[in-house]
């Protein structure tokens, strides 16, 4: 067997060995199971071997509604591209209208698994750039990807991006495939399939561990990475357990600081996002409906509560719920309080004035979001 079948062969394994991850996974969530398993190595091939090319680079998108891994944010769009540490790059196009964007060089791979030892080396926010965008990218060391996100609030009106992106170091056409190159990626995606998908299950494994299973009543608290962390600059992570059996539901109740974006949104065990086009598994500060008192509580239920801000789990039982404060005032950020009762005991914990919405209106409100996301992503 020579060398490319070596790798095929080591490849394939790989792919086999992703029903692992699956372990103790109820039967009723083995199917999303599977399919998230073949959403995570659709994205392997995008990103290790079509977009793993630092001389002809091209921004894609490396998670997007139907792909989704990593506690992916409903209201981003992500675009990823290699990076040559010593290359010189050229990113040019229109800002759009989204509330955030924000241009990062980072180090590392995100299928290396070393989630905590990613450094964000360079960045831009779209508040220091002029529209249109022209900007060099300067060779950093240790650069190996560059991450462009996009916040959206008003998923109505906000408008993505155009971005394009070439090396301005090298000349056109770029050098064809040969047989090294093709199995460095393989290599690469092998690593994505057997250590980057490790990763992400260990960390989705560990937040439901850390929920007590008897718990009725705990918190999730908001923190802040250190500057040179790979996250969103100025934005406040906050993720924690979340479940729910069929007869039971969840109260989640948050005062959010004064920020230029919120959200708060349901991902599952696999860490994949719950649909949030054909379901409303998230909302953000312009989709949330406040109670008469400022606070904003949101319920987790299977099967529609008639309560505005309705979380739908999408038949998952358990899984990681995430909020996230862009650019949050004042020097602590208060947790979110979440507490588990049964779903015939939920009206008793609801205020009268908690805002409701009807079945007719529920749809109007699918709908809508369904819209907007084929919109956002140019469906």
């Amino acid at each position: 067997m020579d060398a490319e079948d070596s790798g095929w062969a080591d490849l394939l394994a790989a792919i086999g060995e992703l029903p692992r991850l699956l372990a103790d996974v109820p039967d009723h969530e083995r199917p999303e199971g599977m399919r998230y398993l073949l959403r995570f190595l659709a994205a392997g091939i995008r990103i290790c071997i079509e977009a793993d090319d630092a001389d002809a680079p091209m921004l894609t998108r490396s998670i997007e509604h139907r792909m989704s891994w990593g506690l992916d944010n409903p209201d981003t769009t992500y675009l990823y591209t290699r990076l040559d540490p010593g290359g010189r790059y050229r990113l040019r196009g229109t800002r759009g209208s989204a509330r955030h964007l924000e241009i990062q060089v980072n180090t590392g791979h995100q299928g290396d698994g070393d989630f905590a030892g990613w450094q964000a080396t360079w960045w831009r926010s779209g508040d220091d750039l002029d529209d249109p965008i022209d900007i060099e990218i300067p060779p950093t060391e240790d650069a190996s990807f560059l991450l462009v996100r996009q916040y959206f609030s008003d998923w109505m009106t906000e408008e993505p991006a155009t971005l394009d992106i070439g090396r301005v170091d090298t000349t056109l056409p770029p050098a064809p495939l040969d047989a090294l190159t093709l199995a460095a990626r393989l290599d690469l995606l092998r690593q994505w399939l057997r250590t980057g998908g490790a990763c992400w299950d260990q960390l989705a494994r560990g937040l439901l561990g850390s929920l007590p299973e008897e718990s009725s009543v705990w918190e999730v608290q908001p923190f802040l990475p250190p500057e040179g962390a790979s996250g969103l600059k100025g934005q406040a992570y906050g993720m924690g357990p979340w479940t729910c059996a069929p007869d039971e539901a969840v109260i989640v109740e948050l005062e959010p600081p004064h920020s230029r974006y919120w959200s708060v949104s349901l991902c599952d065990r696999f860490w994949q996002s719950i649909d949030f086009a054909q379901r409303q598994s998230s909302l953000n500060d312009s989709q949330a409906e406040p109670g008469a008192d400022g606070r904003y509580v949101f319920v987790i239920s299977h099967g529609d509560p008639r309560v505005a801000n309705w979380l739908d789990p999408g038949n998952r039982t358990a899984g990681t719920i995430a909020v996230r404060y862009l650019f949050p005032e004042g020097d602590r950020v208060p947790p979110v309080r979440l507490r588990r009762l049964p779903r015939q005991a939920l009206e008793e914990h609801l205020s009268a004035d908690e805002p409701r919405v009807d079945t007719d209106e529920r749809q109007r409100r699918l709908r809508e979001r369904q819209a907007a996301v084929a919109a956002r992503l140019r469906w």
